[in-house]
């Protein structure tokens, strides 16, 4: 008999299967990790029917009614007009590859299939032996699973550019141990293996705990408890997670890990610090199997570990999320962006550059939270965090910056805006912070402030021109 899919606490919304009972922290709306993949997949890609033609009269329709001012608005437009144009894109690679598939041949080899039947993904040059492999060609094979293995070392560590010095450790690695590969395993696997391994490594060598913020003299961080600490903390930018999923064969993209990887599920700043919360080989297990969603005895492989330690780690690294998540909301929230989340960062953007402090009030809860990792400063309470920025809009201060500008950006799946300060006596904006916002029931309850670099991780530039206004 076919499930109903009641979803709720009826059961699944995906199958309508019983959901797993919770005690503590988000309430489960998905049965398994492959449900909430699949309900991830089925919001962010438009279904079968919508074909090439469908797109290109989207794209029509958006760009004739495109407004250019102001400029939060034709931002808007222009962030949901490359959407569209993501998916034609997709929809253009799959016919491609359609027309480029072979209709003869001997057998799944001939095919490009491995014994499965499933697309052979072991080596995209067709090399057996990776041993043979000149130091060109084996950098060539590498660059194609670069996107996916930094992601996996952004997630173990927590830091984007802790993330690239352990991808480069990564390649190194492999170039030097390329003669262990055995063409059984997929060379993902093997990498993997070795991703993990080095990241496994870092965490001993650095022996990164969580604390607790401590008060800051001459500061009034407010009366809330103080957060965690994770001074390492960085946000990971949505253009390269939107880049990573371009990459993906279009036939790849309903299966492939790194898809169900790039989730707002997952990849939220309070998920990603909850998990720094784990030992390291816990936290790789809840990577492997509750984001990845990897078979346990895959799993265990990569970890060198039994099927029973991984399971028994998976269930203790659950236990501490459950202990560690915020009870917020009935699910993780999937899919793109909502036009409230939009709404409220265009509000906030007016708000810092006219230095309304009114309209911030509005934005923020009354137990919001600013953080600045690496910097030790905190603030709990609406009124703490508007204190400080008051301080800092204010020119009669002696903590006055300047001129504020800002720029909508996302990252982590989550809205975010970069702040552009003009000095007195200066010509142009320079970047000075990244803001990454939560947004909750219509309110602000999270600002992360990171450091000026993060910025062109973004892909914005480091300096803007000075108004007219404001000269």
């Amino acid at each position: 008999m076919e499930r109903t899919r009641t979803g709720g606490d009826g059961g699944c919304r995906m199958c309508g299967a019983r959901l797993p009972a919770h005690e503590r922290g988000r309430r489960a709306a998905y049965c398994s990790a492959g449900c909430r993949q699949r309900a991830y997949r089925e919001r962010r890609r438009p279904s079968r029917e919508d074909d090439a033609a469908t797109l290109v009269a989207d794209v029509e329709r958006r760009a004739r009614k495109m407004v250019l001012d102001p400029a939060a608005v034709f931002r808007t437009e222009v962030e949901a007009l490359t959407a569209v144009v993501r998916e034609l894109r997709r929809v253009a690679r799959a016919e491609v590859e359609t027309a480029a598939k072979p209709v003869a041949g001997d057998g799944a080899a001939a095919a490009g299939l491995d014994h499965a039947g499933q697309p052979d993904r072991a080596d995209h040059a067709g090399h057996s032996d990776h041993a043979d492999l000149t130091e060109e060609t084996f950098a060539a094979l590498l660059a194609s699973h670069r996107r996916h293995l930094h992601l996996l070392c952004y997630r173990m560590v927590g830091s984007y550019d802790d993330a690239d010095d352990l991808l480069q450790e990564t390649f190194l690695r492999a170039w030097r141990d390329r003669a262990s590969f055995q063409h059984r395993s997929a060379t993902r696997t093997w990498l993997h293996r070795i991703a993990t391994n080095v990241c496994l490594d870092h965490l001993r060598r650095t022996s990164r705990r969580p604390q607790r913020y401590a008060p800051v003299p001459g500061v009034d961080s407010g009366p809330g408890d103080p957060p965690s600490r994770l001074p390492w903390l960085q946000p990971y930018p949505d253009r390269d997670l939107d880049d990573l999923l371009d990459e993906l064969p279009a036939a790849d993209q309903s299966q492939a890990p790194e898809a169900a990887a790039v989730s707002r599920e997952t990849l939220e700043l309070v998920f990603l610090a909850a998990i720094q919360h784990l030992p390291p080989r816990q936290r790789a297990v809840l990577i492997y199997r509750d984001v990845l969603a990897r078979p346990a005895d895959e799993t265990a492989r990569i970890l060198d570990m039994t099927v029973a330690a991984a399971n028994g780690a998976l269930q203790r690294a659950r236990q501490t999320l459950r202990d560690r998540l915020p009870a917020r909301r009935t699910e993780w929230a999937v899919g793109e962006r909502t036009r409230q989340e939009r709404d409220i960062v265009e509000r906030y953007i007016t708000a810092a550059e006219h230095a309304d402090l009114a309209m911030m009030a509005e934005l923020l809860s009354a137990d919001a939270v600013l953080t600045m990792p690496p910097n030790a400063v905190w603030f709990t309470g609406r009124e703490a965090i508007l204190a400080q920025v008051a301080a800092a809009f204010e020119p009669a201060s002696p903590r006055y910056f300047g001129r504020w500008r800002f720029v909508a950006t996302a990252a982590n799946r989550m809205p975010a805006v970069a702040g552009y300060v003009q000095r007195p006596g200066t010509s142009v904006y320079r970047a000075h912070m990244l803001d990454v916002l939560r947004v909750e029931a219509g309110h602000i309850v999270e600002i992360t402030t990171f450091e000026t670099h993060l910025v062109a991780a973004c892909g914005l530039p480091l300096t803007l021109a000075a108004r007219d206004s404001d000269r």
